[in-house]
């Protein structure tokens, strides 16, 4: 790092604290910012700020938002006897757009990792076992990814809540709608005959 370069490298830095940004996409990133969209940096700069600023967590599913409860937990619409726990706030997204789900979420923000330090507290396990006891929820559906942390995670959801007298569910996992089984992996094969139903 050269004394002349000094805020271009500190750009590249910070650009790769993004998911999937290694070292060339950030200096292209950082490039493309300053040579060449010197306005949209202006605009990503202010509407970081304003982010950082404006969104906080959603007191009672724990999701980034702008007020104190979510729109999906004020909405009374939703049924309240189930609460859907995902990792993420993208992935209480992408359950959304289904369209398929009426109920509630909360949101872990991660998932368990005793190598990277994230243990129960971390994912706020404290918080939604406080959150189901001040409900009315009776089923949770455990909505964490199929990685070895997040079976793991959903594992230790599970056990928890478990002395709660609720029904507790998993996403079936099984072969993609469209899939031709010669390009499915074979893990997510045999986790379709284990998990079969009637047809």
């Amino acid at each position: 790092m050269s004394a002349d370069t000094a805020a271009i490298d500190a750009l590249v830095d910070a650009l790769r604290c993004l998911p999937g940004v290694g070292p060339k996409s950030a200096t292209r990133m950082a490039y493309q910012l300053l040579q060449h969209d010197r306005d949209g940096a202006e605009r990503l700069s202010a509407a970081l700020r304003a982010a950082l600023a404006a969104v906080g967590r959603c007191r009672l599913c724990n999701t980034l938002t702008e007020a104190e409860v979510c729109s999906i937990c004020a909405d009374p619409q939703r049924d309240r006897r189930q609460l859907c726990v995902v990792e993420s706030p993208a992935d209480r997204a992408a359950l959304e757009q289904t369209l398929s789900f009426g109920g509630l979420y909360f949101v872990l923000m991660g998932r368990l990792s005793p190598l990277d330090g994230v243990g129960p507290r971390e994912v706020g396990l404290d918080r939604l076992v406080q959150r189901v006891r001040d409900s009315e929820v009776e089923e949770i559906i455990l909505a964490t990814s199929f990685t070895n942390e997040g079976e793991a995670t959903a594992h230790v959801i599970a056990e928890t809540l478990r002395p709660l007298d609720l029904r507790i569910t998993r996403l079936a996992r099984g072969v993609p709608v469209g899939a031709e089984l010669e390009y499915v992996d074979l893990g997510t094969i045999a986790r379709a005959l284990v998990d079969r139903r009637g047809a």
